[in-house]
């Protein structure tokens, strides 16, 4: 599946030359809606290609004063003047008289025609390697390297004289594994422990800010101090010359946002937020390359194992209503639900009009999971059908087709497919079929499906589960007669109005059932009608939720 990604930048560069607030930003960030709109539509419009839109801001933005304007030098040269104060040796650092963000991006980025204008001061560079100490310095946060070692006491004396010399808000060195020493104007603190007197209590990420900055203090490319345009009380500066800025502690530059379909599975993750590293697992999840089982990560560690999650699906042979073929929708649509077991209906096996796709099998494979597969339609080599999947062991009991009408050849053959699943320490008999569209053609099915082949034979024992596609309505001779053994799984839940699965786009009929034998308790249904269900297939998945009984276990036994 290919990956287009996409980088606005015209926010962040009004943000930072002429602040996140100003008209300027907002301006662009217009610009910026209108773009993703048009991508929007380009993407839900290609008629190749089932595309995704995530749309996500990796920091948000502060707003600044520039330290260099604020006072009349550039945190060089203050950094210089605290070494040389300390020490009387002239500790000399050159600084690049072209100090805005900007104008260093285009310097770097622009090419040679661009340099000529901006030109990049080579020399500046050699004259650093030369002094004792090196400042380097992006947005609210410095590093500041020494080319000896600074002992403990020293290391006192300038951290506190950057912070009342240089008036640099925030400085940090790493002292033990875990713990940041930090100087502010207030005093002298130690990190976790002080961090609502180095932050304020009120941050929105206190926990996390904290964490972050030990981490980076202790990078291996870190600096002897670490330095800091963030402050409590008042706006922090930015060493470059500029009005917005992000990369520090700040609540606002800390704050971000996503923006991506609401069926996408997300990993479980201990806060209530997300993190970049959240929204990349979710995107390798959705590329299928994470780690993660489906089929198994919500439901399995339930506490109760006599649960068991259906779904009955009619794929519509993994045509969309956009008219685009992808078994690989079908499969996030049932992925994302993590059913432990799945009833599908319409499927191609190696059909032409599909591609020549074992759909049966590539769905499977993506969830993970066995299956069987009852052909009831044979065109040349193409197969047309049903089948179960599920990550429990099973073994298929019967497949085989349903009667039709006398005389009436040309009518769709139609087909069950019955297993049984070993779940919640019992055996359950589960049941998958499709109905014809005649009403005579129905009655005779249903008839043979309460008959001894099936649902009154033998094996046929409690618990039982059969669902599928019927083409009929609740009110329907069909599932009236169904009901004289099992029961309708949307009636019998209580405080639940029954939902349409038909058509995907606008439900008008109920026709696709879960039927449960008494005794079985219905604890939740579910038919969801997001943009990706009901754009999927023509029928939305029906979802239900069933808890066996433990006289059915104790029975089984």
């Amino acid at each position: 599946m290919p990956i287009v990604h996409l980088n606005l930048i015209g926010y962040d560069e009004q943000a930072h030359r002429r602040g996140p607030s100003s008209k300027f930003a907002h301006w662009a960030l217009k610009g910026i809606d209108d773009a993703i709109a048009r991508i929007w539509r380009a993407a839900k419009g290609s008629a190749c290609r089932d595309y995704d839109v995530w749309i996500y801001s990796d920091h948000g933005q502060e707003d600044t004063l520039s330290y260099t304007k604020e006072h009349g030098r550039t945190i060089h040269e203050a950094v210089a003047d605290v070494f040389d104060l300390l020490e009387n040796n002239h500790a000399h650092v050159e600084t690049d008289n072209f100090r805005g963000i900007q104008s260093q991006r285009v310097r770097h980025l622009g090419g040679r025609k661009i340099q000529k204008l901006f030109q990049v001061h080579r020399g500046v560079e050699e004259k650093m390697k030369k002094s004792r100490i090196s400042v380097t310095a992006m947005g609210p946060l410095g590093m500041v390297y020494s080319s000896s070692k600074i002992l403990p006491d020293e290391r006192h004396r300038l951290a506190r004289e950057l912070v009342d010399s240089a008036k640099v808000p925030l400085v940090m060195v790493a002292d033990e594994p875990d713990r940041l020493l930090a100087w502010t104007k207030q005093g002298e603190f130690v990190l976790p422990e002080q961090k609502e007197k180095v932050f304020g209590p009120d941050h929105p990420f206190l926990d996390e800010v904290t964490r972050d900055l030990i981490q980076l203090c202790r990078h291996p490319d870190a600096g002897d101090f670490i330095i800091c345009g963030w402050q409590t009380h008042g706006t922090p500066y930015s060493f470059p010359i500029e009005n917005g800025a992000h990369g520090g502690p700040g609540s606002e530059e800390t704050k971000a946002f996503a923006l991506i379909p609401g069926d996408t599975f997300l990993p479980e993750r201990k806060h209530y937020y997300f993190r970049p590293m959240d929204i990349r697992r979710a995107a390798f999840h959705l590329l299928g390359r994470s780690e993660i089982k489906i089929s198994t990560e919500p439901y399995r560690k339930a506490t109760d194992p006599r649960k068991l999650r259906i779904m009955t699906y009619n794929i519509h042979s993994c045509i969309g209503m956009d008219g685009k073929i992808s078994p690989e929708r079908i499969a996030r649509v049932i992925a994302q639900y993590s059913p432990d077991v799945v009833a599908l209906q319409e499927l191609d096996v190696g059909r032409a009009r599909t591609g020549r796709v074992d759909q049966a099998d590539l769905i499977a494979q993506y969830l993970r999971m066995d299956y069987h597969f009852l052909p009831t339609i044979q065109v040349r080599k193409g197969l047309y059908g049903n089948a179960i999947p599920t990550h429990f062991p099973m073994r298929q009991v019967r497949a085989d087709k349903l009667p039709g009408l006398p005389g009436k050849p040309r009518l769709e053959p139609r087909g069950v497919v019955w297993v049984a699943i070993k779940a919640g320490g019992t055996e359950i008999q589960f049941i998958n079929t499709h109905l014809g569209l005649k009403p005579k053609e129905r009655k005779l099915q249903a008839e043979a499906l309460l008959g001894a082949g099936w649902l009154s034979h033998p094996d046929c024992s409690k618990p039982i589960i059969l669902c599928g596609d019927f083409n009929a309505s609740p009110f329907s001779h069909v599932c009236r007669r169904l009901r004289t053994l099992l029961l309708d799984a949307q009636a019998e839940l209580a405080n639940h109005y029954p939902k349409k699965t038909l058509f995907g786009r606008f439900p008008f009929a109920r026709i696709d059932h879960v039927f449960v034998n008494p005794g079985i308790e219905i604890i939740g249904i579910e038919v969801p009608k997001t943009e990706l269900t009901r754009v999927a297939s023509d029928h939305l998945p029906l979802i239900v939720e069933v808890r066996i009984p433990n006289s059915f276990i104790k029975h089984m036994r």
